[in-house]
């Protein structure tokens, strides 16, 4: 992490330079105990990467605290369905979304993060990121379930980066930018410093027809 992410695979990925500068101080403890996770969880590709690793993400958490993917998004995101229209009488579409980038190349769209929607390939987490960072492909948000419609995978692309942008990044981009933020270590992140700030975790997005003349 510390030598191959931060003087080759950052700056080939075109990580931002203070990314880079965190990644030549990673924490060997704390970043030991993730990697570890990481391996039984996901596997040793998607160790290799420098964060959210096969969807595990450490951002807008406290402590040493991380989310896993989720293993039954579809399920979800149609319970959530069942209930909007249960409470509110409205028949709405669903759509659970990842921050973590699809790249595309014309049609073709790729992700390192596992189980996206279909129309969406899950390619090796380090070798998907890479190329995609590189090549300064078109990267947009990640939609991991749709419950309600069949929507093209580029429209759902566009909805998704639509609502992750309306979002913002809450505590910060990573946990090193989270942690700066409250000025502490990036262990010591605690609940009621998350609490302080505005979180949107949900965004609805209503599409409208242009006026003709």
């Amino acid at each position: 992490m510390r030598l191959v992410w931060g003087y080759i695979l950052g700056p080939l990925a075109r990580l931002r330079s203070v990314t880079s500068q965190h990644l030549r101080n990673y924490p060997f403890e704390e970043g030991s105990a993730h990697k570890q996770l990481v391996l039984e969880q996901s596997g040793f590709l998607d160790a290799l990467m420098f964060g959210s690793e096969g969807g595990i993400d450490a951002s807008n958490l406290p402590y040493s605290y991380v989310s896993l993917p989720l293993g039954n998004a579809l399920e979800i995101a149609q319970e959530i369905r069942t209930n909007i229209k249960k409470e509110l009488g409205r028949s709405v579409t669903v759509m659970l979304v990842d921050t973590d980038k699809t790249y595309s190349l014309r049609t073709f769209h790729f992700t390192p993060r596992p189980r996206p929607i279909r129309g969406i390939r899950s390619i090796g987490g380090l070798l998907s990121y890479l190329v995609g960072r590189a090549f300064k492909m078109k990267h947009r948000a990640t939609p991991i379930a749709i419950a309600g419609s069949q929507l093209p995978t580029e429209h759902a692309l566009e909805i998704a980066e639509i609502a992750n942008r309306t979002r913002g990044f809450g505590a910060g981009r990573t946990v090193w930018d989270m942690a700066e933020r409250f000025g502490v270590a990036v262990t010591e992140v605690t609940w009621d410093m998350l609490d302080r700030l505005q979180h949107k975790p949900i965004v609805v997005v209503k599409p409208y027809e242009t006026r003709k003349g």
